[in-house]
């Protein structure tokens, strides 16, 4: 046997490391581009004809975040090793920022849950409505505002800051953050949506029996049967959940499944990779239904700026159980969101 010397094994675990490095690396690349394909496959997806709301303005924001982070993942990876304005990147930088940008998203989960809330609420509230201008200019504003504020809390906070100095002692692992906010709003959300499914499951399996798709003024919609001697009203909370509850899992029933999977399983997934936009939609129709039914009273109200969605079509019409050939229908009886 040919015995090693301590430089030679140490060379070479060097080397191995520093293999495991480039190909840990090569695959945040990977996975930081399939995202940003994502990201852009699920703008182009969506519906051109959307108001503009905060929720819009943040997916935009959180696309192009997720493209700076992959354009420096690539100048970093392909140069290895070079000095910019004084300061020197290494393949250590890749690790770092990503892990800067997986505390920031993982802190932004609530913030813009609660403020995506309180904008909705306030598209229904009677509050005196800002022009176009000004709403752009506001909700801009206030993405970049949220966005700064978070990032100095990551930034600042003396956990996050001693975690990143002791992953430059082991420049070889890269751990990354999971949110435990992402856990508990997605827990809560399918909580909801089972015991709202629970409430009225009778109600949404006659429905999903009876109900038709048709086309009017160019859009599909669905037409739910009602009998006229109904005990409740078609704009009430009851009638209304079933209805939401079809419209709502007609589009987002997979990912519904797969957030049951990921919670029962206790899934890790990196914060960097769980803040996405095909998320940020579900949420937004998430708080779309809700803010419909809360408010189910003004959905008949012309002068109610409704929120629009960019998936879901909340477009529910209603016609009497006699009727049967719906299409010498020229409109729908009633139809409560337009």
């Amino acid at each position: 046997m040919t015995a090693l010397s301590s430089g030679n094994c140490s060379f070479q675990y060097q080397l191995r490391q520093a293999n495991r490095s480039l190909d840990g690396n090569c695959l945040l690349f990977l996975i930081i581009l399939g995202k940003v394909l994502l990201n852009t496959l699920t703008l182009g997806m969506r519906r051109k004809n959307t108001c503009h709301n905060f929720m819009e303005y943040f997916c935009f924001s959180l696309a192009f975040i997720d493209f700076l982070l992959l354009v420096n993942i690539s100048i970093i990876y392909y140069y290895r090793d070079f000095v910019l304005l004084g300061v020197r990147f290494t393949k250590y930088h890749i690790c770092l920022f990503t892990q800067i940008i997986s505390f920031t998203y993982g802190f932004l989960h609530y913030p813009v849950f609660l403020i995506a809330c309180i904008d909705y609420y306030l598209n229904f509230s009677k509050t005196p409505k800002l022009a176009l201008k000004c709403k752009k200019k506001f909700y801009f504003f206030t993405v970049i505002l949220i966005w700064i504020s978070v990032l100095a809390y990551v930034l600042r906070d003396p956990g996050i800051y001693q975690s990143l100095k002791a992953q430059s002692v082991y420049a070889y692992q890269c751990p990354f953050y999971i949110s435990i906010q992402s856990y508990w709003l997605s827990f809560s959300m399918v909580m909801i949506l089972f015991m709202a499914f629970i409430t009225s499951w009778s109600e949404v399996i006659a429905l999903v029996q009876a109900v038709r798709m048709t086309s009017y003024m160019n859009e599909t919609i669905l037409y739910f049967p009602f009998s006229s001697h109904s005990s409740y009203t078609l704009s009430s909370k009851k009638a209304l959940l079933p209805k939401f509850i079809i419209c709502f899992l007609g589009t987002w029933l997979p990912f519904v499944l797969l957030q049951v999977i990921i919670l029962l399983l206790k899934v890790q997934i990196p914060a960097y990779i769980e803040m996405n936009i095909p998320w940020l939609y579900f949420v937004n129709s998430f708080l779309i239904a809700t803010v419909y039914w809360f408010n189910s009273h003004k959905l008949n109200l012309r002068d109610v700026a409704l929120p629009a969605d960019p998936f879901v079509n909340w477009k529910c019409c209603f016609i009497p159980l006699t009727i049967h050939n719906l299409e010498q229908i020229e409109k729908p009886i009633s139809i409560i969101i337009c």
